[in-house]
This record gives C-alpha cells, sequence and structure tokens, in this order.
C-alpha cells in the first residue's frame, strides 16, 4: 500500500477532493495552520496501481505541479476496506513517478559512484588473478552497476532527459574507470613477489573465460536487464540482481585492464567485447520492458516523440549487438574447433594404446598447442604425443608418419605430431 500526502495550495482543496472521488479512493483532510501557502493536507491511502491514475487525475485537473505531493510506502495498513481498494485496482507494478525517483536515487552521487567501482573492480582483479570465484562474487555486492544502467532507460521512457545522459555518462565512465583500475594493478604487479615468474593471464581459468566468451553470454545480460526492470517496477530483490548485472560487466572491465596491463591485444579485443554486447543487451532489454510495462510520459504531446526515440535507440542497439555477436560467433566457432581437436586427438590416442597393431606402447598426450588465433590465422595445431616403450620393443621405421596420419584422420585436419619415446620398466 502507499499514502499519497497532497499539499494543497490555497484555492485546490475542492479539485483535489473531486479528483479523489473520481478515482474512487478514501482520504482525510487536515486543515493547515502553518500560515503558509497551503490550505490543507489531504492523505489518500491507495494500492501501488492506484498511485499513477490518482496523480494523473490531479495532473489533469490542472492540480498545480509546483506543490507537494508526497508518495510514502505504507508498511502496514490494518482496515478491510484497504482490501476493496485492491480489489479494484489490478496490477503489480509501481506508478511512473515513483519508478522514476527509485532510478534516481539508484545512481548515487559521482564520487561515491566511483569510489564504490573502484574498490570493486580492485576486489574484482584479485579475484581474476587468484582464479577466485567467490572474491569476484564478492566483490559485485559492491559494484553500483545497476542503478545507472536502469536510469537511462527509465529517463528514455519517461522522457527525462538529464536522468537519461546522467545513466548513460555513468555507464561509460564507470566502466572506462573500471578498465583503468585493473590495469594499473595489473602493472603494479607485474614482476613482483605477488605472482609466479613467467605469470600468464591467459593460462587463469576465471580469466580464460573472460577472454573466450561465447553467444551463451547474450542469455546472461540478457536476463539480467529484463530482472534489473522487474525488481525495480516491482521492488524486489534489487540488490541480487544488482550483482548479476555486474558479473556482466565489472570481471570482463577488469579483464580488458589485466589484458592492457600485460599487452596483449587479443585479451583487450575478446574481453573488451563481451563488455561492450553485455552492456548494450542490458540497456536494450531494460528499453523494451519498461515501454512493455506501460510506462510512458506524463504528458499525452510527449508519446509519440518518446516512441520514436526509443525504437532509433532500440534499433541501434540490436544492429551494434548483431555486428558485436559476430565476433562472439567467432570465438564460439574458433573455442569449439580448439576443444574438438584435442578431444579428437585424445580419444585416437586411447584407441591406439588398444590397439593389438602396436603391441606394448602407451600411447598418451602431453599437449596441443592450438589457441583460437590459431584457427583463424590457419595454423596447423601442434601435437606432442608421449608414447611409452616397454623394453625390447621396437617400432616400424615410418612409426611417426603413421601417428600422425591416424590423428589427422581422427581430427580431420592437418597437424603437426612430435613423439617423444620413452623406455619403461614397471615392477612386479
Amino acid at each position: 500500500m502507499r499514502l499519497v500526502q497532497v499539499f494543497v495550495p490555497q484555492g485546490d482543496l475542492e479539485l483535489v477532493l473531486e479528483t479523489a472521488d473520481r478515482t474512487g479512493v478514501d482520504y482525510a483532510v487536515s486543515e493547515e495552520t502553518s500560515r503558509g501557502e497551503f490550505e490543507a493536507i489531504v492523505s489518500i491511502p491507495v494500492p501501488p496501481a492506484a498511485v499513477e491514475p490518482l496523480l494523473a487525475g490531479l495532473r489533469d485537473a490542472g492540480f498545480d505541479e509546483d506543490s507537494y505531493t508526497v508518495v510514502t510506502a505504507a508498511e502496514t495498513i490494518v482496515s478491510s476496506r484497504a482490501e476493496a481498494l485492491a480489489g479494484r485496482f489490478s496490477g503489480t507494478r509501481i506508478s511512473r513517478e515513483e519508478l522514476r525517483a527509485r532510478a534516481a536515487d539508484l545512481a548515487p552521487a559521482a564520487s561515491t559512484y566511483f569510489v564504490l567501482l573502484v574498490v570493486s573492480t580492485a576486489i574484482a582483479t584479485a579475484g581474476l588473478l587468484l582464479d577466485s570465484a567467490a572474491t569476484i562474487i564478492g566483490a559485485m555486492v559492491v559494484a553500483p552497476l545497476m542503478g545507472p544502467a536502469l536510469a537511462a532507460s527509465v529517463g528514455v521512457v519517461v522522457d527525462d532527459d538529464e536522468l537519461a545522459a546522467r545513466g548513460v555518462f555513468l555507464q561509460v565512465a564507470g566502466l572506462v574507470a573500471a578498465v583503468a583500475t585493473a590495469a594499473l594493478i595489473g602493472w603494479l604487479l607485474r614482476g613482483t613477489i605477488l605472482l609466479a615468474p613467467g605469470f600468464d593471464i591467459t593460462t587463469v581459468p576465471q580469466i580464460r573465460e573472460r577472454i573466450t566468451p561465447d553467444l551463451l553470454a547474450l542469455f546472461l545480460a540478457l536476463g539480467s536487464g529484463v530482472a534489473g526492470v522487474v525488481s525495480l517496477v516491482r521492488n524486489v530483490g534489487s540488490v541480487l540482481v544488482g550483482v548479476a548485472i555486474a558479473v556482466a560487466l565489472v570481471p570482463p572491465a577488469a579483464t580488458v585492464g589485466l589484458g592492457v596491463a600485460w599487452g596483449h591485444p587479443t585479451v583487450v579485443v575478446t574481453a573488451g567485447t563481451l563488455v561492450l554486447v553485455n552492456l548494450l543487451s542490458i540497456n536494450l532489454t531494460a528499453l523494451i520492458v519498461l515501454w512493455l510495462s506501460g510506462y510512458r510520459p506524463h504528458r499525452g504531446s510527449k508519446v509519440e516523440h518518446v516512441y520514436g526515440r526509443l525504437r532509433s535507440r532500440v534499433v541501434v542497439l540490436v544492429v551494434a549487438i548483431a555486428v558485436l555477436s559476430v565476433v562472439l560467433g567467432g570465438v564460439t566457432y574458433g573455442t569449439y574447433q580448439t576443444a574438438a581437436v584435442e578431444h579428437d586427438v585424445k580419444t585416437e590416442l586411447e584407441a591406439m594404446s588398444d590397439d593389438p597393431a602396436y603391441g606394448g606402447l602407451e600411447f598418451r598426450e602431453e599437449r596441443v598447442e592450438y589457441e583460437l588465433v590459431d584457427v583463424y590465422a590457419g595454423n596447423r595445431p601442434q601435437v606432442t604425443v608421449l608414447v611409452e616403450r616397454p623394453p625390447g620393443q621396437t617400432e616400424p621405421s615410418d612409426f611417426a608418419d603413421d601417428v600422425r596420419e591416424r590423428l589427422e584422420t581422427a581430427a580431420g585436419i592437418q597437424l603437426e605430431v612430435a613423439i617423444e619415446l620413452v623406455d619403461t620398466r614397471r615392477s612386479g
């Protein structure tokens, strides 16, 4: 339930009461004795779904918008009349005015926003370098990225240019700050005792996850955008949804910063693509869901104008996401190819170990060097095979070529195969 309190200017009391009667809500009038410009305060308890029609009725009746209308959440209302009111006003979404106010509150002051974002990025960067998923998720609780993402979309839908511009600015500037913070931390840590000599960021699983994104990453961003709007318009679970949005943005941005610090262009491009796709997808779904939820500018004359702006933004976002998805699709295909070659090689080596034609030879996969860049550069996978040879066992002169041909047939691609023969003795 909500409690709407209207500070009524001199001469407008009848207008307010008539609007309340037309809306079909109960009210109480308190006389104002402060000798100010208000003659009374009208208190109106209503369900959340009745706030917007009540405020729209006041506006249409010519009520002065320079006066005060305060909407507060009522924790408990003890009255059977409240149930009857709730039955007449169905719906679960909050009013346009509450939506705008909550979106503005979720986008904190710039100083607070950047301090929290830098702290969150620092923790997330440490989690990436330590390969600690728990640390990364903990950092996301601090990240304040949900507010700007939703504020930008709310500003567009309700025709608040200032709110929309502020949301866009905080998102872009925040991600730039996150990348710069991670790059600085990475630059300071390189070559120190905190990281092993020759530390390679591309071998860390948590980082590798962000530099080999695939099209499934879109589901996290799209789902986060939908969940963010639902939590905002229904006032549920905003903290947990904020974590989901932050997970989609901060760790990839921190990975971009580490790629800058280590001088890895591939890391910067792949993780950067993931950041942009997630950012655009969250904004796209937020815009669409807000509009489908029925939110419009309070001035009817502005609806067509706002719809045109929203349509153009949706088109731009869809095109940008489609272009970036080509990169994600390429990464998905390349990652699949590298994994498929490694799987086929391993499977064939196991079959060769069981093949009587090779006697007692045991084949082991030492390593397969085949990265994403090799797929598109046309480089052959380099496979190193360890062969355990029992004492007295010999292999044919064309043994290496035979092994290579079998592996190439299994993998369906030309390989460069190196074979390491090891004489083994096993105790009884």
